[in-house]
Parts: C-alpha cells; sequence; structure tokens
C-alpha cells in the first residue's frame, strides 16, 4: 500500500498531513496526486467522500507559491463549497502558512477586499464573485500556478462556461 511519504512532498505538508490522520491515499488520490505534483493537467471524477479534494489541495499546497501574490486559483459552484474547500486548505497547509480567501456572493465585498489586499496565495471563488472583483480591479490572476475547478460538471450544468472561459483567458497558459 501507498504511503503520502512516497510522493516527497515537502516536511511542512508531511507534518499536516500527518496530524489530520492521514496515512495512505485513496484510490482517487493515488491517481492523480503523482500527475498533479508533475503539473499536468488531470480531470478526475469519483464519489462524495473519496478524497477529491484533498487529491488536489495536496498538490496545489505543495507547489504553491507564498511569495509574488495568488499564484492558486480554485472555482467552485457554490459558496458552501467555497468555504470548505478554504477550510481544508488551512487545515491541510496549515504548517505552510498559505494564505487563503473564499470569495463568494451573498456577503460585502469590502471584507474580501481587505483579504485580497492583506495578501493572499489561494483563491477559492465562485465564477460569479470572482468576475465582479476581476471587474473592479481589486485582483489580479497574472501569477497563478495552478487552476482548479472544482466540481466542473455542476458548474457547466448552472451555466458558468463563458465566465469559466473568460477567467482562465486571464491567467497565464
Amino acid at each position: 500500500m501507498q504511503s503520502f511519504y512516497e510522493y516527497n512532498l515537502s516536511d511542512n505538508l508531511n507534518k499536516s498531513l500527518k496530524t489530520l490522520g492521514f496515512k495512505n491515499p485513496t484510490e482517487i488520490q493515488s491517481k492523480t496526486i503523482p500527475i498533479a505534483l508533475k503539473r499536468h493537467d488531470i480531470l478526475a471524477s469519483a464519489e462524495t467522500g473519496s478524497g477529491k479534494t484533498a487529491a488536489y489541495l495536496i498538490p496545489l499546497i505543495h507547489h504553491i507559491s507564498t511569495i509574488g501574490g495568488i499564484s492558486g486559483l480554485i472555482l467552485t459552484p457554490t459558496r458552501e463549497l467555497a468555504m470548505q474547500v478554504s477550510s481544508e486548505i488551512s487545515k491541510i497547509g496549515r504548517y505552510r502558512s498559505i494564505k487563503v480567501v473564499a470569495i463568494y456572493g451573498g456577503q460585502p465585498m469590502q471584507p474580501q477586499i481587505d483579504a485580497l489586499r492583506a495578501g493572499v496565495h489561494v483563491i477559492v471563488a465562485t465564477p460569479g464573485r470572482l468576475m465582479d472583483h476581476m471587474n473592479r480591479r481589486t485582483l489580479s490572476l497574472k501569477n497563478i500556478r495552478m487552476a482548479i475547478l472544482d466540481e466542473a460538471d455542476q458548474m457547466l450544468d448552472i451555466g458558468f462556461i463563458d465566465d469559466i472561459e473568460h477567467i482562465l483567458r486571464q491567467t497565464p497558459r
């Protein structure tokens, strides 16, 4: 059976995984983490509770730069998922001192703007609110190193395809 230690993750990331009780990767994690660590694109599908979120967060946290602004972007279809993913980043990335902000509608813009100005490394956002910030020029996606579409099928079903394409065009190739 594989171990997370086989992925040659940073000591801080291994420490977080150990603290959280992560011992061996789930099936989705063992299939995707090695590919994501090599910075290849992935399209994956798995059941709820299979460890999908950690499957993309572990490589993101491993590669994220804590210098030079926002370098990670995760798009989610709902505010609830954005909050959940943001919380998971804080847990898994606790020893890397990764700053994350969840950006979604239904709350005032100013606290989000204040968080962005204070400096963050990862944004977890719903497409609509992220577009609002882009239009207001309160954030830049020019330093994004990793972009993730969580529940992409649901975002496409909702009709976010044009927004997602516009957002991704603002990131480096």
